[in-house]
C-alpha cells in the first residue's frame, strides 16, 4: 500500500530541512590546534573576525585552543567527538600534512576529515633573539657544524613536524651530513617558541613569517633568513632570503582549513564559499600583504587534491632525511 503524506506535512518537512541547512555555521567555532599566539592561532582569529566585519558570518568566531601532539589532539577530537558538527573548522597547514603524512595522528587519515579551503602561504623563517651575536643563516648553521650541542633550535611543531623539517632542509643545502644531528626542540605554538628564545633557553626559532612579524616589530628577534624564493615585498623586503645567503632551503608553509568528515554537504559548501568571499576580499588582500602571506587560492575538491599532493612529497621529503623509513 502507496503512502501518500498531506501536502501540509511534506511543507513542513520542507521547511525543516531548510531550517537545519539556515542553521549551519550558527555557532560558528574554529579550533586552533596550538597555543595561542602561533600560525594555527593568528588563522583562527584573523580569518573570524574577517568574516565577521565582511558580514559572512552573524556571529563572533569562538576560538578554541587544543594544543597537543603537533595537531594530532586536534585531529582525534574532532574524527572521534565532533563528526558531524556542522558549524566546526580546524585550522590546518603544512605542519598539518607532515604529521599525517609521518602517521604522527595514530589511526587518523586525511581522509577522515573534509578539506575546505586554502588562505594563503606563509613562508618559513629563521629568527635568533634580537640581541644575538649571529647576524646570518650561515653563522647559525657553522655553530651547529662545529658543535651540535651547542645550538638549540625552537619550532612549534612537533619533532619530524613542518617547523622541525624546514631547519633540517636547511642544514642539508648547506651541506651539513647528518641533519640529525641538529638539536631542534618542539613546543606547542610558534608563540611559546618565541617566549623560549626570549628566555635565552634556546639560541634559534624556526617557524612562520606570520608567526615572527609581531615579534619582529616589537624588537624582540630578528630574521636571519627567510626561506622564499626571492625576497618578499613591502615592509618584508629588508629580510633576507636564505639563498642569497648561499643556502638554497625553500620552504612554504600553506594555510587552511579542514572539517568534520561528517559535515553535511549544504554546510560544507556554505564553508567553502565563504572562505572563497573572503579570500576574494580586498580586506583580506591587506591582511595578506600585511602579513607576509602568499597567493594561494584553492578551494573544495581542488584544496583536497593539493593536501594530498602535499603529504606524498613531505613522505618522500622524510624518507630522504630519515625521519621515516
Amino acid at each position: 500500500m502507496k503512502f501518500f503524506a498531506p501536502r501540509g506535512a511534506i511543507a513542513a518537512i520542507a521547511l525543516s530541512l531548510s531550517a537545519v541547512a539556515a542553521q549551519a555555521q550558527e555557532n560558528p567555532e574554529c579550533i586552533a590546534p596550538a597555543n595561542p599566539g602561533g600560525g594555527w592561532d593568528f588563522t583562527c582569529r584573523q580569518v573570524g573576525k574577517s568574516m565577521q566585519d565582511l558580514g559572512l558570518i552573524d556571529k563572533t568566531m569562538q576560538v578554541v585552543n587544543l594544543a597537543g601532539g603537533g595537531g594530532g589532539v586536534a585531529f582525534a577530537e574532532v574524527v572521534n567527538k565532533r563528526g558531524d558538527d556542522n558549524d566546526l573548522i580546524v585550522a590546518a597547514s603544512s605542519a598539518t600534512a607532515t604529521r599525517l603524512a609521518q602517521g604522527a595522528y595514530p589511526g587518523n587519515t586525511m581522509d577522515e576529515v573534509r578539506w575546505l579551503a586554502s588562505i594563503g602561504a606563509d613562508y618559513g623563517v629563521v629568527a635568533v633573539a634580537a640581541d644575538s651575536e649571529i647576524d646570518t643563516l650561515p653563522q647559525l648553521l657553522d655553530a651547529i657544524k662545529e658543535d651540535p650541542t651547542s645550538t638549540s633550535v625552537a619550532g612549534g611543531s612537533a619533532v619530524g613536524g613542518w617547523d622541525h623539517l624546514k631547519v633540517l632542509i636547511a642544514a642539508d643545502a648547506y651541506g651539513i651530513e647528518d641533519v640529525r644531528q641538529v638539536k631542534y626542540i618542539a613546543f606547542d605554538g610558534g608563540g611559546e617558541a618565541v617566549t623560549q628564545l626570549l628566555a635565552g633557553s634556546v639560541q634559534a626559532f624556526t617557524g612562520d613569517i606570520s608567526e615572527a612579524k609581531g615579534f619582529v616589530d616589537s624588537g624582540d628577534i630578528k630574521v636571519i633568513a627567510v626561506l622564499a624564493p626571492e625576497r618578499l615585498d613591502g615592509e618584508f623586503s629588508e629580510m633576507p632570503t636564505a639563498r642569497e645567503q648561499g643556502v638554497d632551503a625553500i620552504g612554504a608553509n600553506w594555510r587552511g582549513f579542514y572539517a568534520p568528515g561528517g559535515m553535511s554537504d549544504e554546510a560544507y559548501d556554505a564553508w567553502v564559499s565563504k572562505i572563497a568571499d573572503l579570500y576574494a576580499s580586498d580586506e583580506w588582500k591587506e591582511i595578506m600583504a600585511a602579513n607576509g602571506l602568499a597567493p594561494l587560492d584553492l578551494q573544495g575538491a581542488d584544496f583536497e587534491a593539493f593536501v594530498s599532493d602535499s603529504v606524498a612529497q613531505i613522505q618522500s621529503i622524510s624518507r630522504e632525511i630519515g625521519i621515516i623509513k
